[in-house]
């Protein structure tokens, strides 16, 4: 996957790749991206487990890494989007 936008890398996977939202709307503010291509949450396969449940493992070692108090994680897709990619953001405005 190559960056129009120089990013500071988070996590990456044979399936997502985790980074720093480059203008960020939240204290904390990182997107997840699916490294296949899916235009939203509907095209992902439910029999994917390995994207499952790296998108899940990213989520917690976040949480944990960053310390996040509270936190969303919320699915952007469809006419929602500002990029043609289905991605999730993991925000927080509470950082310990």
């Amino acid at each position: 996957m190559s960056f129009l936008i120089p990013v500071a890398r988070l996590r990456e996977t044979p399936n997502l790749i985790a980074f720093q939202h480059p203008s960020p709307s939240y204290k904390f503010h990182v997107l997840i991206v699916p490294k296949r291509e899916a235009a939203s949450l509907a095209q992902l396969d439910p029999a994917d487990t390995a994207f499952l449940t790296d998108l899940y493992f990213t989520v917690q070692s976040l949480v944990n890494e960053f310390h996040l108090q509270a936190c969303r994680l919320i699915v952007n897709g469809g006419e929602y989007r500002d990029f043609p990619h289905l991605h999730f953001h993991l925000s927080s405005d509470v950082e310990r």
